[in-house]
């Protein structure tokens, strides 16, 4: 486990480690940039860089927490990754369901994964799950997403990379809205952004403004009309 800056959570745990690209959103991605930063540095976990591996010894760590958390799980990787056994999921799954005193969220951007295991994991209320959703051309996500067991569902739009049109938002609880950042960038558009804001007011869904990004984002920071935007979805 580890304290994160990333502002929609608290802590971050990693049972997998690595990825590989699937979309444009991963053009930029900060977890690949991290792991060969880590594996220079001489952390075991990352000694194969960004190579998707299983670390079956953190699966122990969340039964040691002495406080309730909310913690983003795999924010190196992709839970949901087709080399990740299933068999492991499951076995993630039952720790989250063990420890119902924390909050896990859970993000992928293979949605088609998520659906086709859902019915074979237990999804206990303390687990929020959510799809990628950076461009218009990623809107099937959602549908996976909502055809899930999931009682918390949620979207991140972020980088966000073009304007996302109308959204059917159905079934979701939560939409989070960031730009990217880091020197490579590519811009978003204060539009594209309050498409969103007003669709999630439309339809009563919690909207949670991360942040703009660019080069400098905490320059940039996250004020949006004036005001910032951190609303958490509402537990069922």
């Amino acid at each position: 486990m580890g304290k994160t800056k990333i502002e929609w959570t608290g802590e971050t745990w990693n049972p997998t480690t690595g990825c590989t690209k699937v979309s444009s959103g991963c053009i930029n991605c900060y977890a690949e940039k991290m792991s060969y930063r880590l594996q220079k540095m001489g952390n075991l976990k990352y000694s194969n860089g960004f190579e998707v591996a299983i670390h079956p010894s953190t699966l122990a760590e969340p039964y040691k927490w002495k406080t309730s958390k909310t913690v983003f799980v795999n924010s190196m990787s992709d839970l949901f990754h087709e080399k990740i056994p299933l068999d492991f999921i499951k076995a993630v799954f039952k720790v989250m369901n063990d420890n119902s005193q924390h909050t896990f969220q859970i993000l992928t951007k293979r949605s088609d994964v998520l659906e086709r295991y859902s019915e074979s994991l237990n999804w206990t209320k303390n687990i929020w799950m959510g799809v990628t959703v950076e461009d218009i051309d990623q809107l099937f996500r959602i549908e996976n997403l909502r055809r899930t067991n999931a009682h918390i569902k949620f979207l991140s739009c972020e980088p966000l990379l073009s304007d996302l049109g109308i959204i059917d938002l159905d079934e979701i609880d939560w939409v989070i809205v960031g730009g990217e950042s880091g020197s490579n960038s590519r811009p978003m558009q204060e539009q594209w952004v309050q498409n969103i804001l007003n669709q999630c007011n439309a339809q009563k869904v919690a909207f949670f403004f991360k942040q703009w990004g660019g080069f400098n984002k905490k320059k940039n920071g996250r004020v949006l009309n004036g005001r910032t935007y951190s609303d958490m979805p509402l537990l069922k």
